[in-house]
């Protein structure tokens, strides 16, 4: 054998050698693996939706009338069973007294029917309708004396208060003696203080007659009116002064010495406006005391018979039918807050007229936020109600952090584009100023983990014929398909491995089955 042969056969040898290594024998090498380790394996369905109130509820009144009182505005916090708002039920409330009275009368009628009568209890009871009698002249003196107070207290607020900005005040034009922005409340206060100078004329005249015979109660009535007629036209005096800034026509003296006029006029009418309220009071309560006490007096001396005392008991059950129809009645005057939250919207004024049902309040909750999400079908059945969630408000970016939880999944479906989704609200787990209603939040639903388990990254894992296999490397490049059994799927790209696999396995991390 030649050297050219020896060296040619020795050249095919090498390359068949390095062909070897190269086709065959690193094959396996070439891989890139990834090892079985223990970690944990979270399971968690991620979806967008909008935060909203847990409770949001408009509000209306039963029956219309004119609104007395407002206690809110927007943007207010109201509490539960809160007023917030009243119409006049000063007439329900006059109602409600007499039906009180009655009720007391009739029970006492009943009482006494009940009791029988004894002479010395007839002297008692003449002795309690005579001091019941000056009672109710004590309370009528006291009206009396409230009532004309009030009329010196509205006349010192008006013309000795209000007119140091009026000119001609008591004429038949009085006008203001500075310009004002809204033309309105101009002409509204220059024509009230036209009217009230005829309402202090004939309320002087009602007084100067006023005796302790007369009937006081229509007094009041008017003494209220007047008050509040006053008190009306004061509000809309403090809103033309305190707008008022000082200017070539008006000075900030004259500004100043206007609002504090104002003021303790204000002040001055609202405490009249409470006296004359606890006169009224105290003169209805003594007239229905006096009225039991002579009732109870001509039970006293009448006697009692059984029919007189089955007759009086059902008088006695009409007298609390009234009562509690007249309660019922005043109740539907309140308008109040179901739940604690913000007034959201408030549609109506002072004085206004409302009618029935119409919605003129909503209270938005603020104490509780919910997050209403669309889940998609192919999730749905990984989520239950209690599951914990992360949530991010794109109002504060993706690194602030709020918890919530699962509290509620509808059970049938809502189409989205055409496809089934199940309505899921979740709510948060405090209470957060930071959260508003309306705010796009990403949510992840934690719908399952499992701690210090085997894992693999699913993409590591093969199935065939419905079987889970992995490629194995048992030592030495020899790569072996390994059954395999497989548990939770995380969300993270890892999967569980429940048998066939150790901790420091190493499998292909992208295999392929032949």
């Amino acid at each position: 054998m030649t050297k050219k042969q020896i060296y040619i056969i020795g050249t095919v040898v090498l390359l068949i050698v390095l062909g070897y290594l190269f086709f065959g024998g690193s094959k396996n090498s070439s891989y890139s693996y990834v090892q079985v380790s223990k970690g944990d394996v979270i399971q968690e369905v991620s979806v967008t939706g909008r935060v909203k109130p847990s409770e949001d509820v408009s509000l209306a009144f039963e029956k219309g009338g004119r609104i007395t009182s407002i206690n809110i505005k927007v943007g207010d916090k109201a509490y539960k069973g809160q007023i917030l708002m009243r119409l006049d039920n000063s007439e329900l409330l006059a109602q409600l007294a007499g039906a009180e009275a009655n009720l007391k009368s009739q029970q006492a009628k009943l009482d006494e029917l009940k009791k029988g009568t004894r002479p010395e209890e007839i002297k008692i009871q003449e002795v309690k309708v005579s001091n019941a009698q000056t009672v109710v002249s004590d309370a009528k003196n006291s009206a009396i004396d409230d009532l004309r107070d009030a009329y010196i207290k509205s006349d010192d607020a008006i013309h000795n208060k209000v007119d140091q900005f009026f000119d001609n005040p008591k004429s038949q034009n009085p006008t203001l003696s500075f310009s004002m922005v809204s033309s309105q409340l101009k002409t509204d206060l220059e024509w009230e203080r036209l009217i009230i100078g005829s309402m202090f004329s004939q309320w002087k005249t009602s007084l100067d007659k006023l005796l302790i015979s007369s009937d006081i109660t229509s007094s009041i009535s008017e003494g209220k009116r007047n008050l509040n007629q006053v008190d009306s036209f004061l509000n809309k005096a403090a809103s033309a002064v305190n707008g008022l800034l000082a200017s070539s026509e008006v000075s900030q003296t004259s500004i100043d010495a206007w609002k504090a006029a104002v003021v303790l006029a204000r002040t001055n009418i609202s405490a009249s406006i409470i006296s004359i309220t606890d006169a009224e009071q105290a003169l209805t309560t003594a007239n229905s005391d006096l009225s039991v006490e002579e009732n109870d007096l001509i039970l006293e001396k009448a006697g009692t018979i059984p029919e007189q005392i089955s007759a009086q008991e059902a008088l006695v059950d009409k007298a609390k039918a009234d009562a509690d129809v007249y309660r019922a009645q005043i109740d539907r005057t309140y308008l109040r807050s179901p739940i604690g939250g913000i007034i959201t919207k408030q549609d109506t004024k002072l004085g206004e007229m409302v009618s029935a049902n119409v919605i003129i309040v909503s209270v938005m909750s603020d104490q509780q936020y919910d997050i209403e999400v669309d889940v998609p079908e192919a999730d749905i059945a990984k989520i239950k109600i209690g599951n914990s969630a992360k949530v991010t408000l794109d109002a504060y970016g993706s690194d602030v952090f709020f918890d919530a939880h699962v509290v509620s999944i509808d059970p049938a479906e809502t189409m989205v584009d055409n496809a089934a989704t199940y309505k899921t609200t979740l709510q948060f787990d405090k209470k957060e100023d930071m959260i508003k209603s309306g705010m796009t939040a990403n949510i992840d639903i934690l719908t399952n983990k499992k701690e210090g388990v085997l894992i693999l990254p699913q993409r590591a894992v093969l199935t065939k014929d419905g079987e889970k296999f992995v490629q194995l490397n048992t030592g030495k490049n020899v790569i072996e398909n390994k059954k395999i059994d497989t548990g939770l799927k995380g969300s993270d790209g890892n999967i569980e491995i429940v048998s066939g696999l150790n901790d420091g396995d190493k499998v292909i991390s992208a295999p392929v089955l032949e």
